[in-house]
């Protein structure tokens, strides 16, 4: 591991950045939140980093790194790989410093975040589509870098990244018009956790600072509690904007001295938050910007009665995810159910599931069946959306009684995933 104990994130180092972005970075609002506040009985703000001029707050760290580069080093331009909100804030840090970036993307990508890029960078930017995952581009970033003497720039881990990150947390403070009892951060990476935390643990040391992952990829929680950096064998990547295998050497050390603690929450329940926040309020989060907000949940004892900060980090949430949104959301709040269900292959027996097994609320949202003409059952897979939690116990007495033979496939993941 490199020798990064005497790495400092200093006051001065943040405030310098903050002048770097006075042209580039929009101070985006802290807005109270009503709705948030009265169902959590606090005083909970949001830091709309969604609103940044890149729709997340990536392009602090980039241009700050960038900014700091002496001119002559840049002649051969900058390399980055990243899956979306880095290579973004790269791209219109290219733009306005007039260099030239090669930014790497895994092959998978979606095209609208491809696209984003390539608007914010025009013509000073090439995107490379390669390989199957972020390592695959990784290395190959890093490879470009040293055959053609570019510039890398690290997605969280580096000094200047982090003085960027750092400059929310100067505004989130300045805008401030009451002490703040906790302020909750999003961590993948740990970049924006560990610039934020280091601002706070000087101007506002009473401020209790929470990072929150997502239970599918707890890199840094993982790693705090083991007192050394851990690299997980396998994490979900749903959660795009925060799931790493591995978070950074520096990032790591300051975390662990300016955290109070790191949650993570499920990915299920971060769906629904980013559910409610459009229904209710018309904010449009990604995954890694509703963390904050869906840790509310697993706080709400500690923060009754306190002023709250939340950062939502981004809104570069791609539409065609919607439904994906919706599924894990209706399965985390106990509303969606899939079986396999033995039909008797006699006329009227889909009949009779409908009429006496189904409850008068419940709907079914997915069904495959395929008649077996030499077996005396057929299987079909179904999924049946509840209006409550409390109907699924009914309905399996009913599939009982009824003499259906299921299997209840939720609470087996490796068939449900094979499945579903």
């Amino acid at each position: 591991m490199p020798e990064v104990t005497t790495i400092k994130i200093t006051i001065d180092n943040i405030l310098t950045a903050a002048e770097n972005l006075k042209e580039v970075a929009v101070r985006t609002p802290l807005v109270p939140d009503p709705l948030l506040s009265e169902r959590y009985n606090a005083n909970v703000l949001l830091k709309r980093e969604d609103l940044q001029v890149v729709r997340s707050y990536k392009i602090r760290g980039a241009y700050n790194k960038i900014q700091s580069i002496p001119a002559d080093q840049l002649e051969n331009g900058v390399v980055c790989a990243s899956a979306g909100n880095h290579a973004q804030g790269v791209a219109m840090a290219c733009y306005k410093k007039q260099i030239h970036g090669t930014i790497y993307m895994p092959s998978p990508t979606p095209g609208q975040k491809v696209k984003q890029v390539k608007m914010f960078g025009k013509e000073y930017v090439d995107v490379v589509l390669t390989g199957d995952t972020f390592d695959d581009a990784f290395a190959e970033a890093i490879q470009l870098s040293k055959e053609k003497n570019a510039v890398f720039i690290p997605p969280f881990d580096d000094q200047k990244i982090i003085e960027g990150q750092g400059t929310v947390g100067k505004e989130i403070l300045e805008d401030s018009n009451q002490p703040i009892d906790y302020l909750i951060v999003p961590i993948g990476g740990g970049g924006l956790a560990a610039g934020v935390s280091s601002y706070f643990r000087v101007l506002s040391p009473r401020t209790k600072i929470i990072g929150v992952e997502p239970a599918g990829a707890p890199a840094m929680k993982a790693s705090l509690e083991k007192g050394e950096i851990v690299v997980l064998d396998k994490i979900d990547k749903f959660v795009d904007g925060a799931a790493v295998k591995r978070v950074g050497d520096i990032t790591f050390q300051v975390c662990r001295e300016n955290l109070e603690e790191v949650v993570t929450v499920p990915e299920g329940l971060v769906c629904k938050e980013i559910l409610r926040l459009y229904n209710e309020q018309a904010i449009v989060v990604e995954p890694a910007g509703a963390l904050s907000i869906a840790a509310l949940e697993t706080l709400r004892d500690k923060i009754r009665g306190k002023n709250v900060v939340c950062l939502v980090s981004g809104s570069n949430n791609d539409i065609t995810r919607t439904m994906e949104i919706k599924e894990r959301s209706l399965l985390y709040e106990g509303l969606k159910h899939y079986f396999i269900v033995n039909f008797p292959q006699r006329a009227g027996a889909l009949r009779e599931f409908l009429t006496d097994v189904l409850g008068p609320q419940d709907d079914i949202t997915h069904f495959e069946y395929s008649k077996k003409n030499s077996r005396e059952r057929g299987p079909a897979l179904i999924g049946i959306e509840l209006q409550k939690p409390d109907d699924l116990a009914p309905l399996m007495d009913r599939m009982e009684k009824k003499k259906f033979r299921y299997e209840y496939v939720n609470d087996q993941p490796d068939l449900f995933h094979y499945l579903i």
